[in-house]
């Protein structure tokens, strides 16, 4: 079966999609979410410590999915652990079968649900990316010990797409791909023009790596403003939320106009797909990506 890594090489346009671990021991529960996007998105991203918030383990809850025929991103995040815990993640994520990451800074405890928890911040994501390169390249970590077995690690960088200013450059961008990132996923971006001069702005910078935009199966205007004033980086036109205000079926229109921005997307040379996330809407995130089977890209 064809990896992410091989699917992203193709003009095919691809679909990841996105779930937060339950708050649960039970792998079933963890199932339960997963299993409507078996077959239908091309891999699926298990959040780490989403919202600062406990939940079953992003490694362990990515082994499960792996085991069960679904091809995780595992999200690591900086916030958690030293680097010491960090480096055995990532050595326990590849003897697990894991090869695609995505490593992120974390969302702020104090914004979570235990405020009084201690970030730790060891390392920051450029940092923690090298690692994951060493171990993948070298087979080494940072002290130079040898780490045994092989990591076939397909490492993404998170972005958040803008209206390029004049005079902007991708600095932030470019760094992580030198640092080894392969592909891109981004915050939410429901706004295709963006998107388009985004990637134009790229490409005149020599920038030339798959991006996956995120999207989202919107559930009501109410939950677009939230996203646009909550979520950082999160462009939501306000068209989109006037169509949502208007709608007679909120939610049924936000899947159109998920499917909608799809389909302009892929038209977008650059673009290899989307990543759709939806917190506590996560049900629909099927429904969206079935009705988009098919769909070539721009190359």
């Amino acid at each position: 079966m064809p990896m992410l890594r091989d699917k992203l090489a193709t003009d095919r346009f691809v679909i990841t999609a996105e779930i937060a671990p339950p708050v649960s021991c039970d792998a079933a529960d963890l199932m339960a979410k997963a299993a409507p996007l078996k077959g239908h998105a091309d891999a699926v991203n298990v959040t780490d410590g989403a919202g600062a918030r406990a939940h079953m383990g992003a490694v362990g809850a990515a082994a499960i999915l792996l085991q069960e025929g679904i091809e995780p991103i595992l999200q690591l995040t900086c916030r958690d652990r030293n680097r010491i815990a960090l480096q055995s993640e990532l050595m326990a994520a590849a003897a697990l079968g894991v090869r695609n990451l995505l490593l992120l800074k974390g969302d702020d405890p104090k914004q979570g649900d235990q405020p009084d928890a201690k970030p730790v911040f060891d390392y920051d994501t450029a940092a923690l990316t090298a690692v994951a390169v060493a171990i993948r390249d070298k087979g080494e970590l940072p002290t130079g010990k040898k780490v045994s077995g092989k990591a076939e690690f397909f490492i993404a960088a998170a972005d958040v797409p803008i209206d390029p200013p004049a005079g902007w450059e991708p600095k932030s961008l470019k760094a992580k791909l030198a640092a080894g990132c392969e592909f891109v996923q981004t915050q939410f971006c429901m706004d295709a023009s963006v998107v388009r001069r985004y990637m134009a702005r790229l490409a005149e910078h020599g920038v030339k790596v798959p991006f996956l935009i995120g999207i989202s199966p919107l559930r009501s205007a109410k939950s677009a403003r939230w996203m646009r004033e909550k979520l950082f980086g999160t462009i939501i036109p306000d068209a989109t939320v006037a169509r949502l205000e208007a709608a007679s079926d909120p939610a049924a229109e936000g899947r159109k106009l998920c499917l909608d921005l799809m389909k302009e997307l892929a038209t977008i040379p650059g673009v290899a797909g989307v990543h759709i996330m939806a917190p506590g809407n996560e049900a629909a995130i099927a429904d969206v990506i079935k009705v988009a089977a098919g769909l070539k890209r721009a190359r």
